[in-house]
């Protein structure tokens, strides 16, 4: 089969190789997933490129955890009734796998599958692993988010856009988000926000306490805890959540444990790969739910051929990408 992988870290055009591999078999429990589409994400490119901690653990690595395509064939002790389905995969390179969808094909437990609504394509479905299902456990990280003003920080991004259509669907008294331009803002409106928060020239926290009527964020799903730290303090309101995925701006923030005791925030960072398990199903069932329904927007930054790999991973570190950049496979 076709694959893409890296056997050292580094710059995608320095590091990425593209021939040819062993197709694989499915083992006990799993399925062989003809790949369709593959969705790149920042921690596709960080673990590429390289991450505090994270060297490489194998000798050869085949990215991107994302992808969808069609199940082709089943091992062992897998339903047979996943035969010639259409599916949408999450985890296909974290959690300890480290042969993920940037290939022909795929084998993986089918647990880590779900079936593609008929509306939606490979490409969208290649979306819906790290950024819907990050976008949901995080909003429903402290339970119900129905009647609470909610808070999403980068409104417009991959997980962020996704956030914004589940508190909206979810029964949120409001929906704010944070953007850094008007063309953000026009994506996360569309996507059901009811107003939206420039970061670069508002006062967040003030803003989002006048749009709340004072009262103030109940739960923030959050792009960068370390860099909102101090607006996200001032916008809680008191018994408020907040639950982070992610801290480029500052990843070694001085935390003022008083003023989260004196609100009595319930604070939560969180990884999709590693949640328990009946968070990650609840979440891949509800994304699955919510990608079948009318209106569901799926932002694709950029679509590419698995040949184009390397400008797609480039477009990824780039910071300019709005959603999830897409690498389209052949059919083998």
């Amino acid at each position: 089969m076709k694959a893409l992988w890296y056997e050292k870290q580094g710059a995608a055009r320095d590091v990425l190789e593209l021939g040819e591999m062993p197709t694989p078999q499915p083992g006990q429990g799993e399925v062989r997933v003809s790949v369709r589409a593959s969705g790149i994400n920042p921690s596709d490119v960080g673990l590429r490129r390289g991450m505090p901690g994270r060297p490489m653990q194998v000798p050869r690595f085949i990215p991107h955890s994302d992808g969808a395509g069609v199940v082709e064939q089943v091992g062992p002790g897998a339903d047979t009734a996943w035969l010639g389905k259409r599916v949408w995969i999450y985890n296909g390179a974290r959690a300890g796998r480290c042969f993920g969808n940037a290939a022909d094909y795929i084998c993986l437990s089918q647990d880590l599958v779900c079936e593609l609504p008929e509306q939606t394509g490979f490409a969208e479905g290649a979306t819906l692993g790290i950024p819907a299902m990050t976008a949901h456990c995080c909003l429903y990280s402290h339970g119900d988010i129905r009647g609470k003003n909610v808070l999403v920080t980068g409104g417009a991004g991959a997980v962020g856009h996704y956030a914004v259509q589940l508190a909206r669907r979810g029964g949120a008294a409001r929906v704010l988000a944070t953007v850094s331009s008007a063309a953000k803002a026009e994506v996360a409106i569309g996507g059901g926000a009811d107003d939206c928060i420039n970061y670069r020239e508002q006062d967040v926290a003030a803003q989002a306490r006048e749009l709340t009527e004072g009262h103030g964020i109940d739960h923030i799903v959050d792009v960068d805890f370390g860099g909102n730290y101090e607006a996200g303090i001032r916008a809680l309101a008191v018994n408020g959540s907040w639950a982070a995925y992610a801290s480029s701006g500052n990843r070694a923030p001085t935390v003022m444990v008083p003023a989260l005791m004196g609100k009595n925030i319930n604070l939560q960072f969180l990884i999709l790969n590693s949640l328990p398990h009946v968070v990650r199903k609840r979440a891949q069932l509800e994304v699955n739910t919510f990608a079948g329904s009318d209106g569901a927007i799926h932002n694709i930054a950029g679509r590419f051929a698995l040949e184009d790999s390397v400008a797609a991973h480039e477009l990824v570190e780039s910071g300019t990408k709005l959603g999830t950049v897409v690498v389209e496979h052949e059919v083998p």
